[in-house]
């Protein structure tokens, strides 16, 4: 099941106070970029960021859940109505993220 664009416009809206959020389609889901690195994606209308130290710190009781058959767990976010919280959030995750590789074509 693709995510909505309902969706993902509602996740853009809560991160509108971080300066430099982005997102990329890809296959009916969408990948999020904070600063130009990968923080997660929204898959199936459910938001998902790495799980980095800061994030499973932060979310401590939140579940892993798969974005995709065969791919690694990421952190469920279901906090998505405190902005001041997700702002928190991607701050600390921004140091631990890898940095942008080069893309091959």
């Amino acid at each position: 099941m693709a995510s909505s664009e309902e969706y993902l416009e509602y996740v853009l809206e809560q991160l509108s106070d971080l300066d430099e959020i982005s997102y990329r389609k890809m296959m009916g889901e969408y990948i999020i970029y904070y600063r130009g690195k990968i923080v997660g994606g929204i898959y199936d209308d459910r938001f998902l960021v790495k799980p980095v130290k800061s994030a499973l710190e932060m979310m401590g009781d939140a579940d892993m859940e798969l974005p995709y058959e065969g791919a690694k767990e990421m952190v469920l976010v279901d906090n998505l109505d405190d902005r001041e919280f997700l702002c928190d959030l991607f701050d600390a995750m921004y140091d631990e993220l890898p940095a942008p590789g080069n893309r091959r074509r």
